[in-house]
Parts: structure tokens; C-alpha cells; sequence
């Protein structure tokens, strides 16, 4: 979208907004997402000095009849929860490299909250390991823009042992430094190349499927949003969650803590 009185880019401004209508009706655009791209749109608009073409009544109907047709609701995966953690790694084999790393992202994952980009971004040099778990220092993250760094203490515990199944990964890979979470080609070998966020979200899936769980309401989310809810279904305050999170606002923890809580103090909880 581009501002110009010329008729041929009028043409293209009236195309863009048919293809936006285009691209929900088939669902390669979720209405989040066309928001956020016209937001870009305004922004270099008003940077440049020119006119605002988002500003247009009919961008703003048609977006507003996108709401109504499509719908706005986000489709919420479901939380890998400790339950669903401990059905995914018992049928992980510890016995190779695989299994090894795969069991380490999964603890790791869970226990720090961390999104699946912060989780392969992690090297041996962000670590520090103690008799209590593992600090794990983000360079950079979602809500860390300005990239200050975030410490992330993820707590070894008594039963997961997140920490400790790091560790053991990390002697039986060689990895000394660099990228902690690695490809492994056929045959169990290691590479050096660093595993993309996406393969995050197929371990999960691999597992989820092997253990008879519900593979498209599983993915890599579902390991921080597993721990937000069961940390809040053991009572745990949003401040503390927060903390291992790095949630900015607690709305968005009380989401999880509301979903954790529903069937507690039920108001049918008398007579039904």
C-alpha cells in the first residue's frame, strides 16, 4: 500500500484490500496478524511524511467485517503441563544422542518457560550450573528488545532434574561451547548446526504422538505455556511465575492462572 493520487496505484491500494479479504477467507491470515501488518504500513507512513492509507474508511470496514466473519479468537494450543511432560519422556530413548538432547530440550523448555526461539539461541557460555540447578542467561528475547539480557534460574528440583539431564546431554555431546542444542544426522552423529525453532516444535509433536496425545493441540509453546499453568495450579503467585517467564504484563499470567483455577471454588460445586 503506497500513497500516490496516480490511478494505477489507487488500483493496487483497491487490490491490497481484496487480498486481504482474500487471505482470511482461506485462513493464511489470522486477523492478529493483518492488524499487525497494517500497523507496519501506518508506521513507515508516518516516518516518511506521507498520508496514511490505513486511515481509509474502507480499510477500516473491511478489516471490521473480517472481525465479524472470520473471528478474532486466537486458537490456544494446549499447555504441556508436568503431567504431560513426564508421559512425553517416557518414550524418549536416553540411551542415544537423540533421545539424550531431546529429553534435555523438553526439561529445558519446560522448567525455564523459555520460547522456542530463546530455547536454540542458548550456548554453553549462558550457562551456570550449581548445587540448585542452572542460571541460564538470555543474550536476547521477546520482551528484552533493547537485548540488556535476562537470567533465567531454573530450579534442578527433585523430580524432572532439568539441570542434571542438561548436563549429562551436554558431556555425552562433547559440546564445550557454542550452540547447546544441536542437529543430529542418521546414525546418532552430531553436528555443529545449531537446531531451528521449528525442529523445537516437531520434538514435541514426535513425542506427543508416540505417547497417544493430541499432536495438532501440542507444540513448541506448549512448554512455556506447561509451566505458567502447572505452577499455577500448585498455587504458585504471579509474581514468581513471572519471574521464570519474563512476563511484562500479569494479565497475561492470569490468563493461565484463571484456566488453572476454573473447576476450583466452582459455584456449582454445592449441588452438581
Amino acid at each position: 500500500m503506497v500513497r500516490s493520487s496516480s490511478p494505477t496505484a489507487s488500483a493496487r491500494f483497491a487490490l491490497d484490500r481484496g487480498e486481504l479479504c482474500q487471505l482470511a477467507r482461506l485462513g493464511r491470515q489470522k486477523v492478529p496478524t493483518i492488524a499487525r501488518k497494517l500497523a507496519a504500513i501506518r508506521f513507515f507512513h508516518r516516518g516518511a511524511g506521507e498520508e496514511n492509507p490505513t486511515d481509509n474508511a474502507g480499510v477500516s470496514a473491511i478489516l471490521q467485517g473480517i472481525r465479524r466473519t472470520v473471528g478474532t479468537a486466537a486458537k490456544q494450543k494446549a499447555p504441556a503441563t508436568v503431567d504431560v511432560i513426564h508421559a512425553l519422556l517416557a518414550h524418549v530413548d536416553a540411551r542415544t544422542l537423540q533421545g539424550k538432547r531431546d529429553r534435555a530440550i523438553l526439561l529445558l523448555g519446560f522448567a525455564g518457560a523459555f520460547r522456542r526461539s530463546e530455547l536454540v539461541a542458548i550456548t554453553v557460555e549462558d550457562l551456570s550450573f550449581s548445587a540448585n540447578g542452572v542460571d541460564v542467561f538470555l543474550t536476547k528475547s521477546k520482551t528484552d528488545q533493547e537485548a540488556k539480557g535476562q537470567s533465567v534460574a531454573v530450579l534442578n528440583g527433585r523430580a524432572l532434574r532439568p539441570a542434571d539431564r542438561l548436563r549429562e546431554w551436554l558431556e555425552a555431546a562433547g559440546i564445550e561451547s557454542g550452540p547447546i542444542f544441536r542437529r543430529i544426522n542418521r546414525g546418532d552423529h552430531l553436528t555443529s548446526e545449531a537446531l531451528s525453532a521449528q525442529s523445537v516444535a516437531l520434538i514435541v509433536k514426535k513425542y506427543a504422538d508416540l505417547a497417544g496425545l493430541d499432536v495438532e493441540k501440542l507444540s513448541g509453546h506448549s512448554l512455556r505455556a506447561g509451566f505458567v499453568t502447572s505452577a499455577a495450579e500448585n498455587r504458585a503467585s504471579i509474581s514468581r511465575i513471572m519471574e521464570v517467564t519474563r512476563h511484562r504484563d500479569p494479565r497475561t499470567v492470569e490468563t493461565y492462572v484463571r484456566r488453572a483455577d476454573r473447576f476450583k471454588d466452582h459455584a456449582g460445586d454445592s449441588f452438581l
